[in-house]
C-alpha cells in the first residue's frame, strides 16, 4: 500500500507510474483524483471533529465557571451544547471509520511504484535480458517435452489425477516422485547451509489479513482457494511468501535484527483463474505444486542490494543443477502488483525450445509493510520506519523437475540424474522406464 501523504505531495508521479504500468492517462488521473478526494474528505472531517472536541472541552470548563458564579441558566445552556456535541462526535466517529475504509479500500487496489531503472514496456516482450548462463545445445529431433518423457517412463499420470481432482493436477510415482522430493531438499539445504536463510515450516492455511498483507487480497481473490473456518474462512497459500512475510506483521523490530532471511519448502495452491487455455498439457501450470520460497526483511537502505543477493541465491540452484538459464529484468507492464522491481529467472526447456520462468525475485520496498504494519526502529532513533520486504522463488520445484527431465533426457527415453541430486536419490544415476 502506498503512503497517502506521498500521493498527496506527488500526484503526478503516481499518475506517471500508473501509466508506466499500462493504465491510460485518463484512467490513471481518475484513480489519483479519486484518492485525493477521499483523502481530503477524511482530513476535512477529522478537522471538524477536532474543532468540536476542543469546543466540548472548553464548554465543560465554562459549565464549572457558570455553576460557581451561580448562573444556572448559562450552565444549562452549556450542558445542552455539550450534549449535542457529544452526539455529533459519536456520529462523527462512525463517519470517520467509513471515510477511513473508503480511502483504504481505494489504496488497496493501487499497485506499487516502479523504480526509476525499471525498463518501460507493455508486456513480456519488452523485458530486458540481464545475463545468460549455460550453453543451449542444438535441439535433436528425438527431444521430447516433459510430459511425454514422464508418461513414457510410466511415472507421470495425468489421467488418474484428473479422476481424483480434475484438470491441472499430476500424479508422480517411483523415481520421479523421489526426484521431485530430492530437488526440494537440495534447494532448501543449499539456501540454509550456504546462503544464510532460516528454514521455516509455516501454516498452509492463512487468514484474510495475511493475504491482504502480501497483496493477494483484495485484487487477486479469484486466484485463491478458500475453505470455511468457523464463521470466517481460511485461504490456502498460493506461495509461502504469504506466511513468511507476515511473520513480522504488527511488530517493531530493532535494526540490529535485520536482515531477516527465511525460507520454506511448501505446497502451493492456485486456481489459475486467468490462465484458461494456457499450458494445459503437462506440469507447467498446476493448481497444486511445490516451491521453495525465499523472503528477506530489511531496512530501507539495504533492500536493493538484498534484491541482487536473492537473485544470485536463486540462480545458484540452476548453476548447481547445470541447467541453462537467463535472468530478465521485467518491464513496467509485466511486473507484479506489489513489486518495485523484479528479476525473472527463466530456465531453458529443450522440449519447448524456449526459456520459461522458474523464479521471480521482487523487491517491494515498504509497500507490503504498510499493509502489515511491520516496522523497525533505526539505531539511535526514537521514531520507527516501515521495513522493506523482498520475496523470490528459490526455485519452483515442479518447474525444476520439468527442466531436469527435458535437459537430462537421453535418446533411449531414460533420464540422467544431475550429479548434485544423486546423494538424495540413493546414489542412482539414471531413471528408466517403470516395469510396473
Amino acid at each position: 500500500m502506498l503512503d497517502i501523504k506521498w500521493i498527496r505531495e506527488n500526484p503526478k508521479a503516481l499518475v506517471d507510474a500508473l501509466v508506466k504500468r499500462g493504465q491510460s492517462s485518463d484512467a490513471a488521473q481518475a484513480s489519483v483524483d479519486d484518492l485525493l478526494i477521499k483523502d481530503e474528505s477524511r482530513r476535512a472531517h477529522l478537522g471538524e471533529l477536532q474543532v468540536k472536541q476542543e469546543r466540548r472541552n472548553a464548554a465543560s470548563r465554562e459549565i464549572g465557571n457558570a455553576m460557581r458564579n451561580g448562573d444556572s441558566a448559562l450552565a444549562d445552556q452549556l450542558k445542552t451544547e455539550v450534549a449535542d456535541i457529544k452526539v455529533f462526535i459519536q456520529n462523527g466517529e462512525a463517519r470517520e471509520r467509513e471515510l477511513d475504509k473508503a480511502l483504504n479500500d481505494a489504496l488497496a487496489v493501487v499497485p506499487n511504484v516502479p523504480l526509476d531503472d525499471v525498463p518501460m514496456g507493455a508486456d513480456e516482450h519488452d523485458n530486458v535480458e540481464l545475463r545468460k548462463v549455460g550453453e543451449v545445445k542444438q535441439r535433436s529431433n528425438w527431444v521430447k517435452e516433459h510430459f511425454e518423457i514422464g508418461e513414457a517412463l510410466g511415472l507421470m499420470d495425468f489421467e488418474r489425477a484428473a479422476k481424483l481432482s480434475g484438470s491441472r493436477f499430476t500424479i508422480l510415482k517411483g523415481q520421479l516422485a523421489r526426484l521431485e522430493r530430492a530437488l526440494g531438499q537440495f534447494m532448501i539445504d543449499l539456501h540454509t547451509t550456504e546462503h544464510g536463510y532460516t528454514e521455516v515450516q509455516p501454516p498452509l492455511l492463512v487468514r484474510d489479513e495475511a493475504l491482504f498483507g502480501t497483496n493477494q487480497l483484495p485484487k487477486f481473490e479469484e486466484d485463491l482457494f478458500f475453505t470455511p473456518h468457523g464463521e470466517s474462512r481460511l485461504g490456502l497459500i498460493p506461495t509461502a511468501e504469504v506466511p513468511l512475510t507476515n511473520l513480522v506483521r504488527e511488530e517493531i523490530l530493532n535494526q540490529e535484527q535485520l536482515p531477516l532471511r527465511v525460507t520454506a519448502l511448501t505446497p502451493c495452491f492456485r486456481s489459475e483463474a486467468g490462465s484458461a487455455g494456457r499450458d494445459t498439457r503437462g506440469m507447467l501450470r498446476q493448481h497444486q505444486f511445490y516451491k521453495v520460497e525465499l523472503v528477506s526483511i530489511t531496512d530501507a537502505e539495504s533492500s536493493l542490494a538484498e534484491h541482487d543477493r536473492m537473485t544470485q541465491c536463486a540462480e545458484e540452484v540452476l548453476k548447481r543443477l547445470e541447467l541453462p538459464f537467463r535472468t530478465m529484468v521485467l518491464c513496467t507492464g509485466d511486473m507484479g502488483f506489489g513489486a518495485r522491481k523484479t528479476h525473472d529467472i527463466e530456465v531453458w526447456l529443450p522440449g519447448q525450445n524456449t526459456y520459461r520462468e522458474i523464479s521471480s525475485c521482487s523487491v517491494c520496498g515498504d509497500f507490503q509493510a504498510r499493509r502489515m504494519d511491520a516496522r523497525y526502529r533505526p539505531k539511535d532513533e526514537k521514531a520507527t520506519r516501515f521495513v522493506h520486504t523482498l520475496n523470490g522463488s528459490g526455485t519452483a520445484v515442479g518447474r525444476a523437475l520439468i527442466a531436469v527431465l527435458e535437459n537430462y533426457q537421453n535418446e533411449d527415453g531414460s533420464v540422467t540424474i544431475p550429479e548434485v541430486l544423486r546423494p538424495y536419490m540413493g546414489g542412482a544415476t539414471k531413471i528408466e522406464a517403470s516395469r510396473s
